[in-house]
């Protein structure tokens, strides 16, 4: 057998080892951390003339979530806003203010990506996007996936660049 006081001394310095590194690890990117990098104001950023604007604004939510509410102005001037809470889990959320849509899901792929989930009331998804934020946290590119009766159409893309 080993020396009892020597494997007390491992045993502690392994726990405090532990524990260090547990207080040292950083949180990860869509926890409660205020820290968030996706916790901003982000404007569509488009090169088109028409007068058509999109704000996507992200906040804390409870704790380890994000509310998230989307302002947008079409081309013939129409204002919508609408928008939803998410606990990053992949479980539906109820979604206000969108036609078509009644609830939409957020899922952690990595700390870059979203994988966010638009369904109808009838529980049938309608679009799919994935959220990527950029490596120096200053754009988020979205790719659009919208599903009809014949199935997922080609997606579209849009970058969003964060307001100051």
């Amino acid at each position: 057998m080993g020396n009892p006081t020597a494997i007390r001394i491992f045993g502690v310095c392994a726990t405090l080892v532990m524990l260090a590194c547990v207080l040292s690890a950083q949180a990860p990117a869509n926890s409660a951390n205020p820290t968030n990098p996706r916790f901003a104001r982000w404007k569509l950023k488009s090169t088109a003339a028409a007068p058509s604007s999109n704000i996507m604004t992200y906040e804390p939510f409870n704790g380890t979530g994000m509310k998230v509410t989307i302002e947008s102005v079409n081309a013939s001037g129409t204002k919508s806003q609408w928008g939803y809470t998410t606990m990053f889990d992949g479980k539906d959320e109820p979604v206000t203010g969108r036609n078509g849509t009644a609830t939409g899901s957020v899922r952690v792929i990595t700390e870059q990506i979203n994988e966010i989930i638009y369904k109808d009331a009838d529980g049938k998804i309608v679009q799919v996007l994935m959220n990527v934020l950029s490596p120096d946290g200053k754009t988020i590119t979205v790719s659009y996936t919208s599903a009809n009766a014949q199935g997922l159409q080609k997606p579209t893309y849009a970058t969003y660049e964060k307001m100051q």
